[in-house]
């Protein structure tokens, strides 16, 4: 897709990264079922606009290893992967952006390395916080994780009749294959399924403590697992300002469905730092 890809040591990973451009960084984190590749509209696009855009595969996903214990995948050691690839690059500081999961990331970046952050922008997850408090209607949303939660059994739901589940949650045909493709390896699907299974503490509020660095997030109104409320209520965590944008009739995977509004929305928040 035209992206450089690397790989480095990370916390004893072998880390796989994609990047392109030159200029302030900006890293880019997925979140389930995804890799890199959620982001190939963005990447460019970034690029074009002055940035050195840096995608990582999270640990467990696409070429970066996969640890064989549940335990690797707690939040703790995720956002010690991000602090850890930005110390292997030499990158000092940098602005975020995570989706799903990696929005999760994110928020726990900002929480504890501050000073490391330029701008965050979450796309879909607020803040833990603001998750967990927001009612009964967003933890109906949640259904589906206590399935993922039973080994084995999740496993293969997932995987029957030919991926039926993650073929239902887009009509893309390129990301379905992609995403089968990334999770039909041997313990793949398992290492994705652990990010919930390692992180039941992420329903606790009383864990969250605000963030100190501008935050702007972006929310979709056919978003099935993520109600407006959590992001809305982000706001109350945000100490140094938080921006809120409503995409109408899109779906979760924006990056996709909503590629030009993103990416507006991306350059213009991410080139304000700048200036």
């Amino acid at each position: 897709m035209g992206f450089d890809s690397h790989h480095a040591t990370v916390n004893g990973l072998d880390m796989h990264y994609v990047s392109m451009g030159e200029g302030p960084p900006v890293l880019l984190l997925h979140g389930f079922p995804d890799t890199h590749i959620i982001w190939r509209k963005q990447i460019p696009a970034l690029a074009a606009a002055g940035f050195r855009v840096i995608a990582p595969d999270l640990r467990g996903y696409g070429k970066t290893e996969a640890p064989s214990s549940t335990g690797a995948y707690a939040i703790e050691f995720l956002r010690a992967d991000v602090l850890g690839l930005m110390d292997v690059l030499g990158i000092e500081k940098a602005a975020l952006v995570g989706h799903d999961w990696g929005g999760l990331v994110g928020w726990q970046v900002c929480m504890d390395a501050p000073h490391r952050v330029e701008r965050f922008v979450a796309l879909s997850t607020g803040h833990p916080a603001a998750i967990a408090n927001a009612g009964m209607e967003q933890q109906m949303r949640f259904w589906y994780i206590q399935g993922f939660l039973m080994p084995v059994v999740a496993e293969q739901a997932i995987k029957a009749n030919d991926w039926s589940f993650l073929r239902q949650l887009t009509r893309n045909k390129e990301q379905q294959q992609l995403w089968l493709a990334a999770l039909e390896p041997e313990g793949r699907l398992t290492a994705a399924l652990n990010y919930y299974r390692a992180n039941l503490k992420l329903g606790s509020a009383r864990r969250w403590s605000p963030v100190e660095v501008p935050v702007m997030g972006v929310w979709s109104d056919r978003d099935p697992a993520l109600g407006e409320k959590q992001m809305l209520d982000s706001a109350e965590y945000c100490r140094a300002g938080f921006r809120y944008e409503r995409l109408d009739d899109v779906g979760h995977w924006m990056q996709l469905s909503a590629t030009h509004k993103v990416n507006a929305l991306l350059i213009e928040y991410l080139t304000g730092a700048r200036s």
